[in-house]
């Protein structure tokens, strides 16, 4: 059990048997009263992002998270196959809880992911990865008056909007929370 005085960005609480994730949090003293803290909570399976008022003091219980760094092995067809870099020990995570973080990984890439008492709960990825383009149109030059996009298809399937110098073969780097281009890589 942990106060609501005590709360920090990125504990992970357990309310009511659901996992919530604390994303921003404020105490708040009204002129009158109590004071409370004010606390916007992401659902960790869901995404669900809910605004939640405690009282000041108030005991929640805190859910203990285990966040490792992981290498991608592969894809069975069923689940992701994770490996632990320091135990060689190997996780099975099922596509519904890697969700869109599969469209950025490639074999060997490194994940952190987050488990309680086991159970896979996400998967998170670097804030931008390098990939292959390995299709697009040829872009035109001229016939547009500002900078101009078209669709491009990297190495794991994903369609991204690049600009019109990008040409399939070049590496490019993708953010991989909106999925939008950054730039070449030399």
């Amino acid at each position: 059990m942990v106060s609501t005085n005590d709360l920090k960005n990125g504990m992970v609480l357990n309310l009511d048997g659901q996992l919530w994730s604390v994303i921003w949090f404020q105490h708040h003293k009204p002129g009158k009263g109590n004071s409370v803290v004010r606390t916007k909570l992401k659902h960790v399976l869901s995404g669900k992002v809910v605004d939640r008022t405690f009282n000041s003091d108030t005991k929640v219980e805190d859910a203990q998270v285990d966040r490792r760094e992981m290498q991608y092995l592969y894809n069975d067809g069923e689940s992701y196959v994770f490996m632990d870099m320091d135990t060689y020990d190997q996780l099975n995570i099922p596509e519904s809880v890697v969700g869109d973080a599969k469209n950025y990984m490639l074999e060997s890439t490194m994940a952190t992911v987050a488990t309680h008492e086991g159970t896979p709960l996400y998967v998170e990825l670097p804030a931008a990865v390098e990939l292959e383009i390995t299709y697009t149109e040829p872009g035109l030059q001229g016939d547009r008056s500002t900078g101009g996009t078209k669709p491009a298809t990297v190495e794991t399937g994903l369609q991204i909007q690049v600009p019109l110098f990008i040409v399939t073969g070049e590496r490019v780097k993708v953010d991989t929370r909106d999925g939008s281009y950054i730039g070449r890589v030399q």
